[in-house]
C-alpha cells in the first residue's frame, strides 16, 4: 500500500513555514521556510500584503511539489496552524482581501484599547474573557470602524491569518477560539462565541467566522484542489493559533507538559485540569484540544525583541550569528559576575511614568560591569521571568515537564538556565523546532506523528544550581522592590483546586 504523506502549513507572524511528513515514520519528507516581509508604518503600524502571502504561498507548495516528485500525490491530509488575533476584512463571497492583513502586534490602535481599559473595570473582561483587560483586536476594530466604516456591512467578514488560508483552501469560513479571544468574539467562561464585546465595535456576531469544533475537517474546494493539484476529497484540519498546534506537538513530551515557545514573544502553554481554576491577568483561555480542561496560552510581558535588543547593544561582532556568538559569551560563564539584575519588560508601560513606555531596569551595574556581564544579566533575566510566570504549576504539579520551543529555545545559555530553574522537572528541547506548530497541525490525522521528538536537556551541577538558586532569589528580591504593586505582571495563580 502507497505511504500516506501529511501536509503541515504554519503562516507565522514573520515566517511561513511548510512541511510535508511522512505518516508511518512521522519523518519529514520536505520542507520550506519563506520570510514574509512586514510593512512598518507611521505610528507604529505593521502590515501585510495579501498579494505577499498569496505569493509566498504558492512558492512553498511549488517548492515541496519539486522536492517530493511523485509522491506529492500521496497528501492525504493537511493541518493549518496560524497566527492568531490578526485583521482583515474580506469580501464573504469570493475570499477576497479587502484591506492588508493588520497585524496582531501593529500599535496605531493602543489608544482604542487603553480607552476600553478606563472605561471598564478588569471584572468586566474578567467575567467573559478571564483576564483583566480588553483585547488589542477590539480596539482595532473600533478604530476601523470609524475610519473605515463602509467595510462594516453584511457582505463583508472579519477574518485573521488563519480563516483566509483556510477559505482559500476549502472555501469554509472557520476561526479557532484563540484567535477569537484576541478580537473579542469569545466567551472563555462559557466556551463559545460572543457578541457583546463585538457591539461596542459597532459589529454583528456574524461579521466574525464560525468555531472550530475540536479536530473537525472540510475537503479542499474545487479551487482549492487547483491550487495544490491535488484531488477535491483531501480533508484540511484547522485552523489552530500556532501556540495550539505547538503544544499539540510537544504533547507526547509528558502527561502534562509546558510547552513554552520562545519566540517573537515568549509564551508558555499548559493545559488546566477540569477541576482546577487559575488565572493571570494576561492569560488567554481557549478549550483543550485533549479532551477536558482547557488551555491556556500565558504570554510573558517580554521576548525575542528583548534578546536582540541585548545582542544589538553587548554583542560587539555584528556580522556573526547571534546564537553562536552569545554562546562563546557564556562559555566562560553564564551568570555575571556580581549578583547584576535585569528585569526584562522592555515593551511594558513604565510603572513610574505611565505616559512613556520601557520599564526594563538594570540593577547592581557598578564599575566593572562590561558588555558581557550586561548580556549574562539580560539572558538570565528572561528565564527568571518565565520560571516567576509558572512557579505555582510547577509547585503545584500541574506540569510535569518542560518543552521549550521557538528561535530562543535553540540557545545553549537559555537550555541550561531554564533546566536548572525548573529543576527537579525534566526540561527538554523540541526538535525540528520551526517546524513545531506545522506539525502539531496535523494532530487530527494521527497523533502520533503531530508530535515532536524531544531531547533531554542536562540540568547543571550541584554547585552551579545552587548559585543559580541564589541568584533567582536575588531577582525576585529585586522584582518586588521595583514592581510592589503591578497587577499587570502577576504570576499564574491557582485560585481553586479538588486535587492539588
Amino acid at each position: 500500500m502507497p505511504k500516506e504523506i501529511f501536509l503541515g502549513i504554519d503562516l507565522g507572524t514573520t515566517v511561513l513555514k511548510i512541511c510535508a511528513v511522512d505518516g508511518k515514520s512521522g519523518a519529514i519528507l520536505a520542507h520550506d521556510a519563506c520570510r514574509i516581509p512586514v510593512q512598518s508604518l507611521s505610528h507604529s503600524g505593521r502590515e501585510q500584503k495579501i498579494s505577499d502571502i498569496d505569493r509566498l504561498f504558492r512558492k512553498a507548495v511549488h517548492t515541496l511539489q519539486d522536492r517530493l516528485g511523485a509522491e506529492w500525490r500521496r497528501i492525504a491530509g493537511i493541518g493549518l496552524a496560524a497566527q492568531g488575533g490578526s485583521t482583515i476584512i474580506a469580501d464573504r463571497s469570493s475570499g477576497r482581501a479587502l484591506t492588508p492583513m493588520i497585524l496582531w502586534d501593529d500599535g496605531r490602535t493602543a489608544a482604542y484599547t487603553a480607552q476600553l481599559k478606563q472605561k471598564y473595570p478588569p471584572s468586566y473582561w474578567r467575567k467573559s474573557l478571564l483576564c483583566d483587560a480588553p483585547p488589542a483586536g477590539l480596539g482595532r476594530l473600533i478604530w476601523l470602524n470609524e475610519t473605515q466604516p463602509a467595510l462594516f456591512c453584511d457582505s463583508n467578514i472579519h477574518i485573521g491569518a488563519g480563516e483566509y488560508l483556510f477559505y482559500q483552501l476549502t472555501g469554509v469560513w472557520r476561526q479557532d477560539a484563540g484567535n477569537a479571544i484576541q478580537i473579542g468574539s469569545y466567551n472563555a467562561a462559557k466556551k463559545k462565541l460572543f457578541s457583546a464585546f463585538l457591539k461596542i465595535a459597532g459589529a454583528p456576531l456574524s461579521f466574525v467566522a464560525p468555531l472550530r469544533q475540536d479536530h473537525e475537517t472540510s475537503p479542499l474546494s474545487a479551487g482549492g484542489a487547483r491550487r495544490l493539484n491535488l484531488p477535491r476529497d483531501v480533508p484540511v484540519a484547522g485552523p489552530y493559533i500556532d501556540q495550539e498546534a505547538g503544544y499539540l506537538s510537544a504533547s507526547g513530551a509528558s502527561n502534562r507538559p509546558l510547552q513554552c515557545s520562545l519566540g517573537t514573544a515568549w509564551v508558555g502553554n499548559f493545559i488546566l485540569p477540569g477541576e482546577v481554576d487559575g488565572a493571570s491577568p494576561t492569560q488567554l483561555a481557549i478549550p483543550s484540544p485533549l479532551g477536558p480542561g482547557r488551555l491556556v496560552i500565558q504570554p510573558l510581558l517580554t521576548g525575542n525583541m528583548t534578546w536582540e535588543w541585548g545582542l544589538r547593544q553587548f554583542v560587539e561582532n555584528k556580522d556573526a550569528l547571534p546564537l553562536e556568538e552569545a554562546d562563546k559569551i557564556f562559555q566562560s560563564s553564564w551568570m555575571p559576575e556580581n549578583p547584576l539584575i535585569f528585569l526584562p519588560w522592555l515593551d511594558q508601560a513604565n510603572p513610574l511614568a505611565r505616559q512613556t513606555a520601557g520599564a526594563g531596569v538594570f540593577y547592581g551595574i557598578s564599575s566593572a560591569s562590561g558588555r558581557a556581564d550586561m548580556l549574562r544579566a539580560l539572558a538570565a533575566g528572561l528565564c527568571f521571568e518565565l520560571a516567576r510566570m509558572f512557579e505555582e504549576l510547577k509547585q503545584r504539579r500541574i506540569i510535569d515537564a518542560v518543552a521549550l520551543g521557538g528561535g530562543a529555545g535553540k540557545g545553549r545559555f537559555f537550555q541550561t538556565i531554564l533546566a536548572g530553574l525548573f529543576a527537579p522537572l525534566p526540561v527538554f528541547q523540541q526538535k525540528e523546532i520551526d517546524f513545531s506548530a506545522a506539525r502539531g497541525a496535523l494532530y487530527a490525522f494521527n497523533p502520533r506523528i503531530a508530535q515532536t521528538r524531544v531531547k533531554r536537556i542536562r540540568t547543571p551541577d550541584q554547585e552551579t544550581a545552587v548559585r543559580l538558586h541564589d541568584y533567582y532569589q536575588h531577582y525576585l528580591r529585586v522584582f518586588s522592590a521595583c514592581y510592589p504593586s503591578e497587577k499587570l505582571g502577576r504570576a499564574f495563580h491557582i485560585e481553586k483546586s479538588q486535587s492539588c
